[in-house]
């Protein structure tokens, strides 16, 4: 507990220090314009076609149908509602928190600003844009590191196949021009503090479901029934 919060400060801290990089216009906006004036789709066209479609494993709703199909498996398995609550919780989060920075900042992205987009300044935040921090990049991290802490039987594979989906997912809308890199950085650091939010999404998961599957009894003389050592997310298939 004690060092999700510490790495919540820091990941925090790091959200703060980009936004206010991006809204100053620091050097890391001079990198953004860097990056961008490199061209990588130009300098690689031939990925393109492959890339178009794999930065759709960034898309929330891809993510939802993919992993509401697994969930919707285990559900009828083990007719426990709690993933799927968990799945709901998080998506409100990303919603919530990602969505809301997005409309505040207001920052327009490389495709949206043209043949602009090379000129100094034109990266600039509180228009009508909405590009930081990338929803595709948080929703990877969020999304898919979700599905690595409701399994437990490849819980590292799944962490470690989370990773490869956050920085590849988030350097092809580089790639594409959809993002600056800076977009990228702070919708990393948004998914993952929606991740360290999952245990507390699990307790709110296990109360509802205590309440909805499980409730208490209303005859006084009998008890509730303890519950397990283990939580479910721990014992999840």
């Amino acid at each position: 507990m004690r060092l999700r919060a510490v790495l919540a400060g820091v990941l925090l801290a790091v959200y703060v220090a980009l936004a206010v990089a991006v809204h100053t216009g620091s050097a890391l906006v001079a990198w953004d314009l860097a990056i961008l004036r490199w061209a990588p789709a130009a300098r690689w066209p031939q990925w393109e076609p492959l890339l178009s479609y794999w930065v759709l494993l960034g898309q929330r709703l891809v993510c939802l149908v993919v992993i509401g199909g697994w969930l919707a498996v285990r559900f009828i398995r083990d007719r426990d509602q709690r993933p799927l609550l968990v799945v709901a919780a998080t998506t409100l989060l990303l919603n919530v928190t990602v969505g809301g920075a997005k409309m505040a900042f207001g920052r327009l992205g490389p495709l949206q600003l043209g043949e602009d987009a090379v000129l100094p300044g034109a990266a600039e935040v509180f228009t009508d844009g909405m590009v930081f921090p990338s929803g595709h990049a948080a929703n990877a991290v969020a999304m898919w590191g979700l599905v690595a802490y409701l399994s437990r039987r490849h819980r590292r594979g799944a962490a470690l196949v989370t990773a490869l989906l956050a920085v590849s997912v988030g350097s092809t809308t580089v790639y594409l021009g959809t993002h600056w890199v800076s977009d990228v950085l702070a919708g990393w650091v948004a998914g993952a503090l929606v991740l360290l939010a999952l245990p507390a999404l699990s307790s709110l998961a296990d109360r509802v479901h205590r309440r909805t599957w499980h409730p208490v009894p209303t005859d006084v003389n009998v008890r509730p029934c303890a519950p397990p050592a283990r939580t479910w997310a721990r014992d999840a298939a």
